[in-house]
């Protein structure tokens, strides 16, 4: 996943903290909150940036449409533009693709690992639609 996921929420990021999560530099954060109408953080009487839980997810579609699908500012622009709604179910189906991949990555490492006998009695089973754990 490209950027991390944090599980506390709070009302308010700083910039440093949606970099970090992005896994990238603040003035690219400057940069997109310039070229994005749809992106426009807060500011404190100091001038720092707020983002809120909102602009984070406005701040994951652009990260999706430049970073992850490679389209140029203004056809991410374009994209947002004629539909938002669109661009949020990609980007959602797309993250949701990925942790079935991680999942089934890491499910194949397991299987193909040696394990013993007891190993083998104290596994849990993997709960199908026919066979509740």
């Amino acid at each position: 996943m490209p950027w991390k996921e944090k599980e506390d929420e709070k009302l308010f990021y700083s910039i440093s903290e949606v970099a970090e999560q992005f896994q990238v530099n603040a003035s690219l954060i400057r940069f997109w909150e310039k070229e994005f109408d749809l992106l426009k953080p807060s500011k404190t009487k100091k001038g720092n940036r707020q983002f809120t839980t909102a602009d984070l997810e406005t701040l994951r579609l652009i990260y999706h449409l430049v970073k992850v699908k490679g389209y140029t500012i203004q056809g991410a622009k374009d994209k947002l533009r004629m539909g938002k709604n669109d661009a949020v179910k990609e980007t959602e189906m797309t993250q949701s693709l990925i942790r079935v991949r991680e999942f089934l990555v890491e499910l194949r490492k397991q299987l193909s690992e040696p394990h013993t006998a007891s190993e083998e009695s104290q596994r849990t089973p993997i709960p199908t639609p026919d066979h509740e754990a």
